[in-house]
């Protein structure tokens, strides 16, 4: 038996919310210990640190926040105190009544308290099953404590759910994964947990821990507390109509003031020092450092099982040595190197799936070496295979030219829009990740799109005449054009995100951006791309640094250039990604490691925060990763 807690722990430490610019804290805690020792939890917490975090807590002004507090500002009742914090404790440790509890009187702070159902209801004399192992029930707080930390006012009782505290077969190679996130895997059947068995699944643990709860202490509970903080839209729904509107995870996402959201994500204080020693972090956050190695799963996939778990013990070798915190993967087949979908390696209900991979890749990277991996998968190139698709609208060019010469549908056709959809949902039920990289497929030419939806499309949303010819004549109307046409793509690429959210969340979205149009704004109309767009409606924009591709004369110099027109955007470095290219696609053959090492210290002279690389070819060690990471990783840039 996997030992369940340590892996969703480094999940939870992968998810951490990425010192968001907000004033708004949520601190979540642990098991809360008189000494730390060798059979501690890496989130243990000792006395001296708890009462050392309230004190500075209080000296630095802040306000200690309850649920009610978050409810009533979000019911425009009131205004959150400049400086607001809130703490949470999960899983109802008996030294939440022992230690911390007293130490909340004591400060007159509220608290948090989430507990899971299923432990609590065991006898007094029976054992829980936790952290991979038999533990006594003793080791939880009793429901008599329970009932009077509620009745005190200071203590919130919040559910950590009934039983999904734990894993569940995730895909046939046998991973575990979190239970209220993932579709389980029937072995014997070979099929996954259908929508129906999942939702009523879901619904009726978090509905049985309500009422043990009610019956515990006389209120039903208002915040759900996720296990290891992975949720989804569809998960925070069923929350939602059981009566639990503030939601608790661990995101990269940010707490606002103004209490918009109720969903908060929260700092894990686990193996960090005292609140002191870590103050500026808290007050002014750092930027992310994000370090990516891009990754073809068509390396990796095998028709043999055997050779394909040693193809992927390669790759995570790889990525543990070369010190990147991101991979890029592909999620999509690409036997033809033609960068269209044509089949995928992910279960779905759209095209055909090569192998159940990509799940199980992600969820090793995710694990075993605590990078977090982003999807990659094409906006719009995708060819469907299945006779009930031959209507679907594909991209048409008024000149009859492909402008970046991929096969697409069109974002502008509701069928084509529709089926992409569902495609991506698909991806976020059955597989494992932390975000979206979007192909370098989401393009639009001068000429591109004159097909009947898009023609319709513009005149409907834009007044614009039914043919691309009048458009293109007229200035004005080919400027509106193109930044209409820029926008939408980058609205489209949103609402994917949105709908593979519905059952994983939450995930960061990046976008592949070619290197022209920055370097020469009016390239714009050639691409329907910007920068400036880009960073309006991304996490992440991922710029293809890649002067072989584009044919440059003085490649550093090339690459110096566009590091300088991304640095004149104000915010620009903190989002941008460098991707160099590893392989000059012209001639067939790698980039030197020499090469490649000086433009990666050529970005970081320059102070560029975030680059890496595409492709990694580790049956031929390219890039040489001991040539390159000291440059690379990301954990020699911080020392």
């Amino acid at each position: 038996m996997k030992r369940y807690l340590f892996l969703f722990l480094i999940l939870a430490i992968i998810s951490l919310k990425a010192n968001a610019d907000s004033t708004l804290h949520v601190l979540c805690y642990h098991d809360i210990v008189e000494n730390i020792n060798g059979e501690s939890y890496p989130d243990d917490r000792t006395v001296r640190q708890l009462v050392s975090d309230f004190g500075w807590l209080k000296e630095s002004g802040y306000t200690v926040i309850s649920a009610q507090d978050l409810l009533d500002a979000h019911a425009g009742k009131k205004v959150l105190p400049e400086k607001s914090a809130m703490l949470t404790f999960d899983d109802g440790y008996r030294s939440f009544y022992t230690h911390v509890f007293p130490l909340l009187k004591a400060f007159n702070y509220p608290a948090t308290l989430g507990v899971v159902g299923s432990w609590l209801e065991t006898a007094d004399s029976g054992m829980v099953f936790y952290g991979g192992k038999q533990v006594p029930r003793s080791h939880f707080v009793s429901l008599k404590q329970l009932k009077e930390m509620h009745d005190s006012g200071l203590v919130e009782i919040a559910s950590h759910s009934y039983d999904l505290h734990h894993g569940v077969l995730g895909n046939p190679q046998g991973n575990e994964m979190p239970a209220a996130t993932t579709r389980s895997y029937d072995r014997i059947n070979n099929e996954y947990e259908d929508d129906v068995t999942y939702e009523a699944r879901i619904s009726n643990d978090l509905k049985r821990n309500s009422k043990f709860i009610e019956l515990a202490v006389g209120q039903r509970p208002r915040v759900m507390v996720w296990p290891y903080g992975r949720y989804n839209g569809l998960a925070q729904e069923i929350a939602k109509k059981a009566g639990m509107e503030i939601n608790l995870s661990l995101s990269d996402e940010s707490n606002s003031l103004d209490a918009k959201s109720l969903t908060l994500s929260r700092d894990y204080m686990v193996s960090k020092p005292y609140l002191s020693n870590v103050a500026s972090d808290f007050q002014e956050p750092k930027p992310r450092v994000i370090r990516v190695m891009h990754v073809d799963l068509d390396y990796i996939y095998s028709a043999d099982p055997t050779e394909q778990e040693k193809n992927l013990s390669l790759l995570l070798e790889r990525i543990k040595e070369a010190g990147v915190n991101t991979v890029f993967l592909q999620a999509f087949a690409d036997d033809d190197a033609s960068g269209v979908a044509k089949s995928l390696y992910f279960p779905n209900s759209e095209l055909p799936m090569k192998a159940d991979l990509f799940g199980r890749v992600s969820w090793q990277i995710s694990t075993r070496t605590g990078a977090r991996v982003f999807a990659w998968l094409p906006l719009t190139a995708f060819i469907p295979q299945d006779d009930r698709y031959k209507g679907l609208n594909f991209v048409q060019s008024y000149n009859g030219i492909s402008g970046v010469g991929y096969q697409r549908l069109s974002s502008f056709s509701f069928e084509s829009r529709k089926y992409i959809q569902k495609i991506y949902e698909d991806l976020g039920k059955y597989t494992y990740f932390s975000g979206l990289i979007i192909h370098d497929d989401a393009t639009l030419s001068d000429f591109e799109d004159s097909g009947p939806d898009a023609m319709q499309y513009y005149s409907s949303h834009l007044g614009l005449p039914k043919d691309v010819g009048s458009i293109r004549s007229d200035p004005q109307l080919m400027h509106r054009w193109t930044k209409f046409k820029t926008e939408h793509l980058s609205l489209f690429a949103r609402e994917l995100r949105e709908a593979t959210q519905n059952y994983r969340k939450p995930i960061d979205l990046a976008r592949n951006y070619y290197a022209e149009p920055i370097l020469n704004p009016v390239a714009e109309e050639w691409f329907s791309q910007s920068l400036e767009d880009g960073l309006k409606h991304f996490d992440w924009v991922a710029v293809m640094a890649m002067p072989y591709m584009e044919k440059a004369k003085n490649p550093k110099k090339w690459l110096e250039l566009l590091v300088q027109k991304v640095q004149s955007i104000p915010g620009a470095d903190k989002k941008v990604i460098f991707e160099l290219q590893a392989k000059d696609w012209n001639k067939g053959t790698y980039i030197s490691n020499h090469e490649m090492n000086s433009w990666m210290k050529m970005l970081r002279v320059k102070g560029a925060l975030n680059f890496g690389y595409y492709p990694d070819d580790p049956f031929s060690n390219h890039p040489d990763i001991q040539v390159i990471k000291k440059e690379l990783s990301r954990k020699d840039y911080v020392e």
